[in-house]
């Protein structure tokens, strides 16, 4: 809660991982749709399911949500059931028909992967690298994991470098603008801030903009990256 006379500013990624995997996978679909701003889960909902986006069923965008995440985790068919409380066959069709309708993202997974094996590590979008040496251990489980991991490190590490770039950036920019704000906390692709209730305005559209643009120079995105911002007296409110 802001004490009294002061406003919390929560700042939050829409979608990041998405968005790089749409970058890094060069998937056309999820490109096309974040260029337009479009629902990327109702749109995968109905490039899977072939149904309209107008008047969907709340249930099969949720279902295309939990997969579109999922596949960015390397679930399984038996995490995706048990998470929509579905039959395991069914969840198995569902992540078979969204790599028929992506095939990209298997072929950057099977890339990555391969470039794993090779190398012993992988690297975000702006050239971190994450080891995965174990990744040709003869153990199955061992082997499975550190290639589940392989391929969810570019796409989340280059969430991370993003956010961090964007908390580099921010001091200096907020204090270019006049703006006296604390940048308080960090939560996953989120950052929290608090300032005077009147600065709030000001403030808001000066921490989209750095966040929104924090890649750059050093990477140009495929997508545009879109942050949501509130102001308002307490966390939960500012959501």
């Amino acid at each position: 809660m802001a004490p009294k006379g002061r406003r919390l500013i929560s700042a939050d990624y829409s979608q990041i991982e998405l968005r790089i995997l749409a970058h890094v996978a060069e998937i056309p679909q999820l490109v096309q749709a974040f260029e337009d701003g479009i629902d990327i889960h109702a749109m995968t909902a109905s490039e899977m399911f072939g149904v309209p986006v107008a008047g969907m069923d709340p249930m099969v965008r949720r279902r295309a949500k939990a997969i579109n995440f999922g596949i960015i985790y390397g679930i399984s068919a038996f995490g995706l059931a048990n998470q929509l409380s579905i039959p395991r066959q069914e969840a198995g069709d569902y992540i078979k028909r969204y790599f028929e309708r992506f095939p990209g993202i298997r072929d950057y997974m099977e890339s990555t992967k391969a470039f794993a094996r090779a190398n012993g590590y992988v690297e975000t979008i702006f050239g971190r690298r994450a080891h995965y040496p174990e990744i040709t251990s003869p153990n199955p489980s061992m082997r499975a994991f550190m290639e589940r991991a392989a391929i969810n490190a570019p796409i989340q590490g280059s969430a991370a470098d993003v956010i961090r770039r964007a908390m580099i950036r921010m001091e200096p920019a907020l204090a270019a603008a006049g703006v006296a704000a604390d940048m308080l906390l960090q939560v996953h692709d989120e950052l929290i801030f608090e300032v005077e209730e009147g600065a709030a305005a000001t403030a808001l559209p000066v921490i989209v903009s750095v966040m929104e643009a924090a890649a750059e120079p050093a990477v140009r995105l495929r997508v545009p990256l879109k942050v949501d911002a509130r102001a308002a007296g307490n966390w939960d409110e500012a959501h």
